[in-house]
């Protein structure tokens, strides 16, 4: 039966969300156009940032999950995600990859015409309604009372949230869909399947952990964030510009804090893509509609937010485009090219052009500025009697592994 789901999943998702592209999902990959030019962009890599972040990261126990989350420690990280974007704002009480799962859900229900698709559709519209109203009841956003609500009400919501993650992943990875607790328990007993029946199939483990997150953040910095900034101020699951041509997740954005909720329990391993992830939201603003000044991430497992100013942020990167809108426009380019997908790794007939683009796209070196990271040396013309190529130690290390992997621009 499962078998049948996957393969309904596989077969009549609609086309463009099969092909829908994605940041993160392009950034995975070190062939994509999308991180090939990052990678020839960000001239320092990624261990100073890296540097920075362990730093700033207060030592303190880690909230850990209990035995029966497991495989389902991504489900308990969305609902916590969402969960802390409604208290910022509920402005977005169901989020756009719920809504659009709830929708795929249907539309194979239509063309598949089984009963459990149809149950699983009608059982998440019902869904969306229950939480919509729950959000609007509690209001989640108010300054003025607490962030959590009494235990009996954030265990129901924790219980909806998990649920919707579930159906989130319809629209992420349908592969993934198919083994769900919430197919599982529709494709066994169709008849039985109630919002009722959905709610009570989170393990107990999985609704503590969420609570057991959501509570560390009451007296932790995203709490004080939240007391000062008020909720008109605060975008959950923004849109950008950008977003036209690439699919971007992002978390929220709090009076131009751009913040990425991450409930891993390997805190001290700031991966690359959650590095790309900041900078990819942040350029794809073209327009600074967003005006993002600062960029960040919370660790729910840990309450703890490590944040940088963009300028700074840029700079421990090496990025060799300094100047923000240049480097947007430069990146509004790669996005809408034609002859390759962002995000997807060139196919032969295609490599020829990836190439040429970013050819087109490095950044040219001008004279007097260091050749690993463009910037102008300071002291150049010192009357030392010694010249200085690199503007510093470290680019002069890094130049090895740039000129090695082909990433070092030439002289202008």
């Amino acid at each position: 039966m499962l078998q049948h789901a996957a393969a309904a999943i596989t077969d009549d998702r609609p086309r463009a969300y099969r092909e829908e592209v994605s940041l993160t999902q392009g950034l995975k990959s070190p062939r994509t156009p999308l991180r090939r030019f990052l990678d020839q962009e960000l001239s320092a890599g990624s261990t100073p940032l890296r540097a920075t972040y362990r730093n700033r990261l207060a030592a303190r126990a880690l909230i850990l999950p209990g035995a029966a989350v497991g495989h389902e420690a991504g489900t308990v990280g969305t609902a916590v995600d969402q969960r802390l974007r409604l208290a910022f704002s509920c402005a977005a009480p169901v989020d756009a990859a719920t809504a659009k799962g709830i929708a795929n859900c249907l539309l194979t229900a239509r063309r598949v015409r089984g009963r459990p698709w149809q149950v699983i559709a009608e059982v998440g519209r019902h869904l969306a309604e229950r939480l919509t109203a729950a959000v609007a009841d509690l209001e989640l956003d108010d300054r003025d009372r607490p962030m959590t609500r009494t235990g009996e009400e954030e265990e129901h919501l924790a219980r909806m949230l998990l649920s919707a993650a579930w159906y989130a992943l319809n629209f992420r990875n349908r592969f993934a869909f198919g083994d769900t607790p919430l197919c599982k328990s529709a494709f066994a007993d169709p008849g039985a399947f109630t919002l009722d029946a959905l709610l009570a199939v989170p393990h107990r483990h999985l609704v503590d952990d969420v609570l057991a997150q959501l509570h560390a953040v009451a007296d932790g910095p995203l709490a004080r964030l939240r007391a000062e900034t008020p909720a008109a101020r605060c975008r959950p699951g923004p849109d950008f510009a950008g977003s036209v041509h690439l699919a971007a997740d992002a978390d929220l954005i709090v009076d131009g804090t751009l913040i990425e909720v991450k409930s891993t329990r390997n805190v001290h391993a700031f991966d690359l893509v959650t590095i790309h992830q900041l900078l990819g939201y942040t350029l794809m603003d073209y327009l600074d509609a967003h005006r993002i000044d600062q960029v960040g991430v919370y660790l729910s497992r840990a309450a703890a937010f490590i944040s940088w100013p963009v300028e700074e942020y840029l700079a421990l990167l090496g990025v060799r485009r300094r100047d923000l809108a240049e480097l947007r426009a430069v990146f509004a380019t790669l996005l809408s090219y034609d002859g390759c997908r962002a995000d997807d790794d060139p196919l032969p007939h295609q490599l020829a052009g990836v190439e040429r683009l970013l050819a087109d796209l490095a950044a040219t070196i001008a004279p007097g500025c260091c050749p690993v990271c463009a910037q102008p040396i300071a002291g150049l013309n010192a009357p030392t009697g010694r010249s200085r190529y690199y503007c510093s130690t470290w680019c002069g290390r890094r130049a090895v592994t740039l000129r090695r992997r082909g990433w070092l621009g030439s002289p202008g």
